[in-house]
């Protein structure tokens, strides 16, 4: 019994720096999207991947089954309510937004030929 705790601690705190790391990267990154559907796909992305690995890793450090349990419920919660929070707000976001479908985003140049940056920023050296 004494050899398994110092493994549950590891396994823990691997799912709990991994979930935080997920939710930290999707949140930088997500500021780099264009508009409010992609905001919310990745956002919805975040949610679903790190918090079910950071209510793991708090699942394996719980004192007891019932709270274990009650952690179990709140991922259940957030997987079954999640994806319906993102429709609503989606929905919501679409009939009060211009219609932003008939644009064609790529045919708009890179963001390196924008006025004022170096034509060679921001691409890829081959």
């Amino acid at each position: 019994m004494e050899m398994i705790a110092p493994l549950r601690d590891a396994a823990s705190w691997i799912l709990i720096c991994t979930g935080s790391f997920v939710i930290l990267t999707g949140a930088i990154g997500m500021l780099r999207m264009p508009d409010v559907f992609t905001r919310m796909h990745a956002a919805s992305l975040i949610d679903s991947l790190g918090a079910a690995l950071l209510i793991l890793g708090l699942m394996l450090q719980a004192p007891g089954v019932l709270v274990a349990l009650k952690l179990a419920f709140v991922l259940a919660l957030l997987f079954f309510l999640g994806p319906v929070v993102t429709h609503a707000l989606a929905q919501a976001a679409l009939g009060q937004l211009d219609p932003m479908l008939d644009e064609d985003r790529r045919a708009r140049e890179p963001p390196s030929a924008l006025p004022g940056r170096p034509a060679d920023e921001g691409r890829p050296r081959a």
